[in-house]
C-alpha cells in the first residue's frame, strides 16, 4: 500500500508545472544616490518598498552625487533631490509608480525618466499638487527630453 502510495505521489507531483514567482512578482531591486540629510528622498525609499521595491540607498555629499549625476549624464535642468539605478535605467527625481512600472514594463530604449525638482504634492513630498506632474524620458545622446508620462 505505501509503496502504491508513493508511486501515486510521484506521479502526480512529478507532472505538475514548478511554480515560480514571474518577474513581475519577484521583488525589484534599485539604488538610490541622495543627498547627506534629505528627508524626501527617504521617504521616496519607503514608497518604493511599499510598491514591492528592495531600495538600496546610499547618502552622499553634494560633490559625490553631483558626479553621479554627471555620470548618468542627467541634463541640469531635468535633475531631482536623488538619483535612482534600477533595471538599467537612471530615474531622477520622485517619480510616481506608474511612470516607473511603465518604463520598467515597456523598456524603451532610452537612458531614462525624471521628474525635475522637488514638486509639492509628488511621492516623498508633502502637500496636495497643484497640477500634473510631468515626467520626462531622458534620451541616448543629445536630443532634448520629451513628455514620458503625465500624472
Amino acid at each position: 500500500m505505501k509503496l502504491i502510495l508513493k508511486f501515486v505521489a510521484v506521479a502526480v507531483l512529478g507532472t505538475m508545472p514548478a511554480v515560480l514567482p514571474s518577474a513581475a512578482e519577484e521583488a525589484k531591486t534599485a539604488i538610490m544616490y541622495k543627498p547627506l540629510q534629505c528627508g524626501c528622498c527617504d521617504e521616496y525609499a519607503k514608497y518604493l518598498e511599499s510598491h514591492g521595491f528592495k531600495v538600496t540607498v546610499q547618502s552622499l555629499p553634494e560633490r559625490r552625487l553631483d558626479g553621479i549625476k554627471r555620470q548618468a549624464a542627467v541634463p541640469r535642468d531635468f535633475e531631482g533631490c536623488h538619483t535612482l539605478m534600477v533595471d538599467g535605467y537612471v530615474v531622477e527625481g520622485l517619480v510616481p509608480i506608474g511612470p516607473l512600472n511603465k518604463l520598467l514594463t515597456e523598456k524603451p530604449n532610452i537612458k531614462g525618466i525624471s521628474l525635475p525638482g522637488m514638486p509639492i504634492g509628488s511621492p516623498g513630498m508633502p502637500g496636495r499638487k497643484t497640477g500634473p506632474l510631468i515626467i520626462y524620458e531622458l534620451p541616448h545622446g543629445s536630443p532634448p527630453p520629451k513628455e514620458f508620462a503625465r500624472e
